[in-house]
């Protein structure tokens, strides 16, 4: 019947039809074609392989098989290998594991921070201010010197610096220095002048500015007091950004690191991604968070969730700021500090503009991301979770608490209860431990960087490093996790060792469950079938070697989409 069919339709339009029939023939044939050309597997062999299982267990490989930027398959030991491959490459008994995710670190500044003064590791306030000098020398084109890192607990005086060494040194062009953590800054009197602050000075909500015992500002401005400087920089441009951002994410790739959760990020921010996507794939994977305080918050929930056809840039979630940190005791305590009567530190935002700031995202379908550190904050924050998702039926968004630092017993089982992400950062430990007690006591500090506890209560732990507040290596943070130890393996045995994480309980928080914590285990965090081919192949076995030496560890390739990003 259909032969009938098709010869009438031929004999009344043999030209049409002749046309058809050519086209019912190439075009297969083309898609064929097509689909083979751009088909590329490759097989990469004689691997030391890990991954973790479905039942989360670490699975070995020597061989594994991908076609374009998705995996087809591993090879255990004694597989047969496929005899044919578009590209073969013998790794040599090289280790290679899933590329590692850092579930919070902020890209933008870290670029931002390879370009301006670096004074992380300075020991003395004048060696910050030599530094800034230094660079200052080979910047005379800039309007203003910025720059970041530094960190008066690891100065002999244990004190906040003040304008008047950086007076000394550059009394005319206006200096701006961010503390290590980002929640505290350093002005020299040209810098305050132009921003019209002096002892008549408010303290803004949310924000502190310290002063001298006459009441003059000294130059330090801790949380929201920082706007009242940096309102009076010039803004980056687009083109600047777009530079920073490509710096930042190109050094990210060879720390091994092929996925980041960028932990805030503003509307132009997100533009640039967005431009730098037009112009050609992003070297890692990026996950972005809207900032709550971006001017147009509401716009950018109403225009919902953002996914790049690669799966490159990502936009689901919002990062929340509740409180400050605890370096500079603007982390919110529900008791006084103990090494500062009377202060608690500071939340960021009244009640009811947190909850707002919830409630909009939540009803968006936006994940809700919220920073807090001390105790009053973690218990705010909870506490508007579990109201709100109650409220809006928003569980499985999996909202997180960023740091989740300082906790209460009580708060501490909430996670789970809630199926709330504590998203923490192992670094973090091993970098405060010298500060910690000091400024939280001995009681407080049982419920602090409590990993094991969360753990054993029953919450999934999404790690990372807050970079550039910590440097982005994730080893680092595989090593401090497992350790409780700095680079030095100091203290012995471990900072308060009952919290520890196993080294596989490690290994998944930097991959499958920081995949997980941004609604993304289904493409990444393992390698197996169906997932992207994200790996990286290293000089040492992880799980070999001992734990002292995991932080020495060093990439040799990184891998993201099927496609080779360092050199």
């Amino acid at each position: 019947m259909l032969v009938s069919r098709l010869n009438d339709q031929l004999d009344k339009n043999p030209e049409t039809m002749k046309k058809l029939f050519l086209c019912a023939l190439v075009l297969p044939l083309a898609a064929a074609l097509s689909a083979s050309l751009a088909a590329d597997t490759t097989l990469y062999m004689n691997v030391n392989g890990y991954t973790l299982n479905a039942n989360r267990e670490l699975q070995q490989f020597n061989a594994i098989q991908f076609t374009d930027d998705r995996v087809d398959r591993v090879f255990a030991e004694g597989e047969k290998l496929p005899e044919q491959a578009d590209l073969l490459i013998d790794g040599d008994g090289q280790t290679l594991i899933p590329g590692l995710i850092d579930a919070h670190g902020h890209i933008l500044s870290y670029g931002l921070s390879l370009l301006r003064v670096d004074l992380v590791g300075t020991e003395t306030e004048q060696a910050a201010v030599q530094r800034v000098v230094d660079f200052a020398e080979n910047s005379e084109q800039l309007e203003w010197i910025q720059g970041r890192g530094w960190n008066q607990v690891l100065w002999d005086s244990n004190e906040f610096p003040s304008a008047v060494s950086l007076d000394a040194a550059l009394p005319d062009k206006p200096v701006w220095l961010s503390r290590v953590d980002g929640h505290a800054g350093w002005a020299n009197s040209a810098a305050m002048q132009l921003a019209g602050v002096d002892r008549r000075s408010e303290d803004p909500d949310g924000g502190q500015i310290i002063r001298d015992e006459d009441g003059n500002p000294t130059g330090v401005f801790i949380d929201n007091a920082m706007a009242l400087i940096r309102s009076q920089i010039p803004a980056i441009s687009m083109e600047e950004q777009k530079f920073a951002l490509r710096t930042a994410m190109l050094e990210l790739a060879k720390q091994g690191l092929t996925s980041v959760h960028d932990a805030g990020a503003g509307s132009d921010t997100i533009e640039a991604y967005k431009q730098l996507l037009d112009d050609g794939t992003l070297p890692i994977r990026v996950n972005v968070m809207l900032s709550a305080g971006d001017s147009f918050y509401e716009q950018r929930l109403n225009e919902g969730h953002y996914r790049s056809a690669d799966d490159t840039l990502t936009m689901n979630s919002v990062k929340i700021a509740a409180d400050g940190a605890l370096g500079s005791r603007g982390a919110a305590m529900i008791d006084d500090y103990s090494d500062q009567s009377g202060h608690t530190g500071l939340l960021l935002h009244n009640p009811e503009r947190l909850e707002y700031f919830m409630r909009a995202a939540m009803n968006a379908g936006f994940q809700v991301n919220t920073h807090a550190i001390g105790d009053n904050a973690n218990m705010a924050v909870l506490d508007n979770y579990e109201q709100l998702i109650a409220e809006t039926d928003s569980r499985d968004l999996r909202h997180r608490v960023e740091h989740a630092q300082i906790l209460r017993y009580e708060d501490i089982l909430r996670f789970a209860e809630l199926g709330v992400i504590p998203s923490m950062q192992a670094t973090h430990a091993t970098s405060d431990k010298n500060m910690a007690v000091d400024r939280i006591g001995e009681i407080r500090i049982q419920g602090a960087y409590a990993w094991r506890k969360l753990i054993d209560a029953g919450a999934l732990i999404a790690n990372g490093s807050d970079f550039p507040v910590e440097s982005p290596n994730p080893f680092f943070g595989l090593h401090a996790a497992i350790t409780r130890q700095d680079k030095n393996n100091q203290p012995p045995g471990g900072w308060f060792p009952e919290e520890k994480m196993t080294a596989i309980e490690a290994f998944a928080s930097f991959t499958i469950d920081a995949a997980y914590s941004g609604h993304q285990e289904n493409i990444l965090g393992t390698l197996e079938p169906g997932k992207k081919a994200d790996f990286i192949i290293l000089d040492r076995d992880m799980f070999a070697i001992d734990e002292s030496e995991i932080w020495q560890i060093e990439v040799r390739q990184t891998w993201v989409n099927g496609q080779r990003v360092t050199d």
